[in-house]
């Protein structure tokens, strides 16, 4: 299989996941995508909590299937120094190694940044954790949910009149993990290219992400402005708002320029609204916000989700009706972009799964195989990389070290 990563971007990178959850891991299956050999460390018998979320099917996680893909799973047991060793054996030939425990508990385990450096100063670290390694909070623990609402997400998502609301998807386990893929790419980058041959520690908190791209500091630090929640409108534009058809259904529009807003009013028969002082400008549109909403939602209950879409799609609004996965699954777009692609798994044959992105012209990443089962590919590194023998690899596993 590895031969088919030969034109990847990181062919040739070897990658120690032994994070669990997303906040790390889903960084190392980025870079898998690409040509790493991802190396994914779990407890003997127990395996990574994300092989059962997501939904299970004749025993067999459904999501993991995607979201481990191009992983090769090895079980280690790095409470007992046996198990510590033999990670240590993984570093020595590895580029990467990614977690997101606590701070300090790669140290308890005699596996602290030192330790490693020693053994392979080119070994790049990265470290996902709730609060990150310094500061007052290092110590707390923290999932997405604490994440979104310490980063300052939650506390601006939902209605004025309801309390905050989490987020639909889990985003700061998401971006962090992409910020984390980044921020390898970069010191692998400063190693190899810069033939610097130095490794590096990266320490990411799992709210940086979210704070990176708040865009509230300035309005604050100027201004003393506190943005509050809004619900579907955006406070600097407008129309941009969530509008009910005729039929039921749900869409979305936005005019973010003065042209659009003019091409908009055009499209609903009221080219007068356009020049109308009230809504002629942004500034002025966002101060008569409401009033500008009600006029537009009147007009798109007169027609149904598909009757409206293409009107706007003609007129040159951008719009779209809201999709659920069920709409996801029919449409023809994500077909062509091959964003739902068909993978043949060992385990349950054929299964969907979110395609490779980005595109890339050249070295497209692939997918190689799904989620792999727990200790899957225990011989291939522990004998074959490491060179342990079948006898010494029995008893580890009998003693509950693999």
């Amino acid at each position: 299989m590895e031969a088919q990563t030969e034109r990847l971007p990181l062919s040739g990178i070897r990658v120690l996941d032994i994070g669990t959850l997303i906040g790390g891991p889903f960084g190392a299956s980025l870079l898998a995508e690409f040509g790493a050999e991802v190396i994914k460390v779990e407890q003997p018998g127990v395996g990574d909590p994300m092989r059962t979320l997501g939904g299970v099917y004749q025993g067999v996680g459904l999501y993991w299937l995607e979201f481990a893909r191009n992983k090769k799973s090895i079980t280690l047991n790095l409470r007992e120094k046996e198990g510590q060793e033999l990670l240590k054996r993984l570093v020595k030939v590895s580029d990467v190694l990614i977690e997101n425990f606590r701070p300090g508990t790669l140290e308890r385990w005699n596996l602290g940044y030192e330790e490693l450096h020693a053994l392979n100063p080119r070994l790049i670290l990265a470290r996902v954790s709730g609060f990150g390694q310094t500061g007052p909070y290092r110590d707390r623990y923290a999932f997405d949910r604490i994440a979104t609402a310490f980063g300052g997400l939650t506390y601006v998502t939902g209605f004025p009149e309801t309390p905050p609301v989490r987020p639909g998807f889990n985003v700061a386990d998401y971006m962090a993990g992409i910020f984390n893929a980044l921020a390898v790419m970069m010191a692998l980058y400063h190693r190899d290219a810069r033939q610097t041959g130095e490794g590096q520690v990266i320490d990411l908190a799992l709210y940086e992400p979210i704070f990176r791209i708040s865009a509230l500091v300035q309005a604050y630090d100027k201004l003393g402005r506190v943005r509050e929640r809004t619900g579907n409108v955006n406070p600097h534009i407008a129309p941009a708002e969530t509008f009910q058809t005729r039929d039921g259904q749900w869409i979305v529009l936005i005019a973010g320029t003065d042209n659009i807003w003019r091409r908009l009013a055009r499209a609903m028969g009221r080219e007068e609204l356009a020049d109308d002082p009230r809504y002629a400008t942004m500034t002025k549109r966002v101060e008569h916000m409401e009033e500008l909403h009600r006029l537009i939602g009147e007009w798109v209950q007169t027609y149904n989700a598909e009757e409206v879409s293409q009107i706007l799609e003609a007129a040159g609004v951008p719009a779209t009706r809201m999709y659920s996965i069920a709409d996801i699954f029919a449409d023809p777009h994500y077909q062509a972009r091959e964003n739902l692609v068909e993978v043949e798994t060992p385990q349950l044959g054929k299964i969907k799964m979110s395609g490779v992105i980005p595109k890339f012209s050249r070295t497209p990443g692939r997918i190689r195989w799904a989620g792999p089962d727990l200790g899957a590919h225990n011989e291939e590194i522990y004998q074959g990389l490491l060179g342990l023998s079948a006898e010494t690899l029995a008893e580890y596993k009998s003693r509950g070290i693999i």
